[in-house]
C-alpha cells in the first residue's frame, strides 16, 4: 500500500509538472505571436540598401530591417537587377526594374509610422529621381511601398509636410514613389547587415540637411554654415563632416592635422554652403571635401578611408598645370634646362607643390651640370624610393612621401658627404624662401 501511494504521488507530481510546462510554453508562444501580430512592416527605397538598413535599424522601436528588392517585373536577385538596369539604360528593356529597398519591421507601441517615415525623409535626398548620390539608375529610386491604405495616407501626409520644408530650403520637388507594395524579394544573405559585417563598406547615404518640421533634428541646436568672410573666395577647400563619423576623424588625423598645402582648408558640420556660395548638388556622404573657386564648387571628393595618394592626386589635378600633371602622375620628365629653380640659391625650402610638405633644403642643392635641379640629401622621411625598369634602364625613382607624386631619380654619383645625386624635375617643386630675421 505504501509503495502504491508513493508511485501514485510521483505520477501525480510528474503530471502536474507537465501541465505547468505546457502552460508556460503555450503562454510564451502566445506572447510571441501577440508581439508578431502587433508589429508592422513598411518597405522603403533610399538608394543603396546597405546604408538604408543601418540608418533605419538605429531607430528605437524598429525590431528588424531586411534588405531586398521591390515592385519590379523581373526576377528578384542582385544579378538580375543589375543586368536589367544595364538593358534599361541601353533601351533594350521596357519591364520595370526593382528598387533596392529595406523592409522595416517596427513595434507601433514604441515607435509610430510617422516617426519611421521622418527618419526615412531625413536620411536621404528624395528629390533626385532615379539616383541617390553617385548611385544612378531606376533601381536606386526613392520609394515608399505601403501595406495598407492607412500607411499610404500617412506616407502622403509626411511627404507634403517635408516638401514644404524642402521648398523653403530651395530644394526641388520630391520624386519619391508612394504606392502599395506589389512584389518583394529578400536580398541575398551577404547583403544583410552588410555594414555590420563590413565596417569599412561603402555607404552613400547622407540626406539633404533639411530637418522634418518638429523632429528631433529640427529641435537640435541649429548648425550654421561657415561665414564666407572668414574664407578665401578665390580658392577654398571645405571639409563637410558629421557627428560620429569615423571616416571624418580618420581624414582629420591623416590629412588635416598635418595640413601644409597652400590651399586654405576649413571644416563644417553644416551640410549647407556658406552664404552666397553654391554647391553643385546636395551632399550625400561624409566626409565630403569640396573645392570652391570664386564661391562656386569646381570639384568634390566624397568619402575617405585611408587612401591618401588618391586624395592628393584629386587635389593635385586642380592645383597643377597639365605639364606638371604629366610629371607628377605619369612619371614624365621636363626637358633639361627648361625647368624651374635651376638658378635658385636663396636660403629656403623646396616643398611638394600639392601638400606643401618639405622635401629639400637649399643648402643641399648643387650644380650637377645636368640641366635639372640636383640635391645631395633630402629632408628625413620626405621621399620614398622605387625600382624603375622603364626605358631599358634600371634606375631608382623618388616620389614625395606625402602625396606620392613622381619627382625624379636618385643616382650614386653625387658629392660628399652622401655621394648621392637626387635629380629632380624643377617643375614639380615649389620654393619657400626663409623669412628674414
Amino acid at each position: 500500500m505504501q509503495t502504491f501511494l508513493t508511485r501514485h504521488s510521483l505520477w501525480a507530481s510528474t503530471l502536474i509538472a507537465m501541465i505547468l510546462l505546457f502552460a508556460m510554453t503555450t503562454a510564451h508562444s502566445a506572447e510571441k505571436a501577440s508581439k508578431m501580430s502587433q508589429s508592422e512592416t513598411i518597405v522603403l527605397g533610399m538608394g543603396c540598401f546597405w546604408g538604408a538598413e543601418k540608418r533605419m535599424g538605429e531607430l528605437p522601436g524598429v525590431t528588424d530591417v531586411e534588405s531586398g528588392y521591390a515592385n519590379g517585373d523581373i526576377a528578384g536577385t542582385y544579378e538580375a537587377v543589375l543586368e536589367h538596369e544595364r538593358l534599361v539604360k541601353a533601351g533594350k528593356a521596357k519591364q520595370r526594374n526593382h528598387a533596392e529597398v529595406v523592409k522595416v519591421t517596427f513595434d507601433p507601441a514604441k515607435v509610430s509610422l510617422e516617426t519611421v517615415l521622418i527618419r526615412f525623409w531625413e536620411s536621404h535626398n528624395p528629390t533626385q529621381g532615379d539616383r541617390q548620390g553617385n548611385d544612378i539608375g531606376t533601381n536606386y529610386r526613392s520609394a515608399i511601398y505601403s501595406n495598407s491604405e492607412a500607411q499610404q495616407t500617412i506616407a502622403l501626409k509626411t511627404r507634403n509636410v517635408y516638401q514644404a520644408a524642402l521648398t523653403k530650403g530651395s530644394f526641388k520637388a520630391i520624386t519619391t514613389e508612394i504606392a502599395p507594395l506589389k512584389k518583394y524579394y529578400p536580398a541575398e544573405t551577404y547583403h544583410q547587415d552588410y555594414l555590420k559585417k563590413n565596417p569599412n563598406g561603402y555607404c552613400g547615404l547622407g540626406g539633404t540637411g533639411v530637418a522634418y518640421p518638429g523632429s528631433a533634428q529640427a529641435k537640435a541646436p541649429e548648425i550654421k554654415p561657415l561665414d564666407p568672410k572668414a574664407l578665401n573666395l578665390k580658392r577654398q577647400l571645405i571639409v563637410f563632416e558629421a557627428e560620429d563619423c569615423a571616416y571624418c576623424k580618420q581624414f582629420k588625423a591623416e590629412i588635416l592635422d598635418s595640413w601644409k598645402s597652400e590651399v586654405p582648408v576649413a571644416r563644417s558640420m553644416s551640410a549647407t554652403a556658406p552664404a552666397g556660395w553654391t554647391l553643385e548638388k546636395a551632399l550625400f556622404a561624409t566626409p565630403t571635401i569640396v573645392l570652391f573657386e570664386n564661391g562656386k564648387e569646381v570639384s568634390r571628393y566624397t568619402g575617405y578611408n585611408g587612401e591618401k595618394p588618391r586624395f592628393w592626386k584629386w587635389l593635385g589635378f586642380h592645383l597643377l598645370t597639365p605639364a606638371q600633371q604629366k610629371i607628377a602622375f605619369e612619371q614624365g620628365t621636363e626637358a633639361p634646362g627648361t625647368g624651374s629653380h635651376l638658378d635658385e640659391k636663396r636660403p629656403g625650402t623646396f616643398v611638394d607643390p600639392v601638400t606643401g610638405a618639405a622635401l629639400f633644403r637649399s643648402d643641399t642643392k648643387f650644380n650637377s651640370g645636368t640641366g635639372w635641379p640636383s640635391f645631395f640629401n633630402p629632408l628625413p622621411g620626405a621621399l620614398t624610393e622605387h625600382v624603375d625598369n622603364a626605358h631599358g634602364m634600371r634606375r631608382v625613382e623618388v616620389r614625395s612621401a606625402s602625396s606620392g607624386i613622381h619627382l625624379g631619380h636618385v643616382f650614386d654619383d653625387g658629392p660628399a658627404p652622401t655621394g648621392k645625386r637626387y635629380c629632380i624635375n624643377g617643375n614639380v617643386l615649389k620654393f619657400v624662401p626663409d623669412k628674414a630675421k
